[in-house]
C-alpha cells in the first residue's frame, strides 16, 4: 500500500541586507527602511533654511551697498562685483527665466521625493541635499519675485556667482561623496551577510 504524497510547504524567503548592532540577528529587507524619518527631515529643513537666509542676507547687503556694475577689490583676482542675471548658476541660460523657474521647481520636487525614500541612506545626506535645496530655492525665490538673481562673488576667470550657487556646488559634492560611500557600505554588508550564511551552512 503506497503512502499518501506529502505536501511540502513553501518556506518564506528571508532576504537579509544587514544585521543588528550585535551582528547576531539578521535584519530583513522589509525591516530596514531607508525612508527619511523626523530626524532627517529636521536636519534637511535646518540646513536648507540656513542656506536660504545666508544667501538672501548677503544679497540684501550687496544690493544696498553697491550699485549694479559697481565692484570692490578684495584680494588677488577675487572681488565683490554687483551684477544681475536671469540664468541659473554662474549666469548660464540667461534670458530664459520661465524655463529656468520650471526646471528648478521640477528639480526641487524630485530631490524631495528622493529624500523621502532614501533620507536614512547616509548621515550626511540631509546636509548635502539641504545645501542643494536651500541654494536652489533661494535663487528660485529671486527669479519668481524679481525675474533675476543678484551675483556678487567674482573671480577674473569665472562668471560672477552668489552664495546660493556655492551651496549648490558644495551640496552636490557632498551628495556625490555620500552616495559613493553608501554604495560601498551596501556592498560590504552584502558580502558579509553572504559569508555568514555560507558559514552557517
Amino acid at each position: 500500500m503506497s503512502e499518501p504524497a506529502r505536501t511540502v510547504e513553501a518556506q518564506p524567503v528571508d532576504v537579509r541586507v544587514g544585521s543588528t548592532a550585535n551582528a547576531l540577528q539578521a535584519i530583513s529587507a522589509a525591516e530596514r527602511s531607508l525612508g527619511a524619518g523626523p530626524v532627517q527631515w529636521l536636519a534637511l529643513v535646518v540646513v536648507g533654511c540656513a542656506a536660504i537666509i545666508a544667501d538672501q542676507l548677503t544679497k540684501q547687503v550687496v544690493g544696498r551697498t553697491l550699485a549694479v556694475g559697481e565692484s570692490v577689490e578684495l584680494a588677488g583676482p577675487f572681488r565683490i562685483h554687483h551684477v544681475e542675471n536671469s540664468g541659473i548658476a554662474f549666469g548660464l541660460f540667461a534670458s530664459r527665466t520661465t524655463i529656468v523657474i520650471g526646471v528648478t521647481a521640477v528639480a526641487v520636487a524630485l530631490m524631495l521625493w528622493y529624500f523621502a525614500r532614501s533620507g536614512k541612506r547616509h548621515p550626511a545626506l540631509p546636509v548635502g541635499l539641504g545645501l542643494v535645496l536651500g541654494g536652489s530655492i533661494a535663487n528660485l525665490v529671486d527669479r519668481v519675485r524679481l525675474g533675476r538673481v543678484t551675483d556678487f562673488l567674482d573671480l577674473d576667470a569665472w562668471p560672477a556667482f552668489n552664495l546660493a550657487d556655492t551651496f549648490i556646488v558644495v551640496g552636490v559634492a557632498v551628495l556625490f561623496g555620500t552616495l559613493v560611500l553608501a554604495d560601498r557600505s551596501d556592498r560590504m554588508h552584502g558580502s558579509r551577510d553572504g559569508d555568514a550564511s555560507l558559514q552557517r551552512r
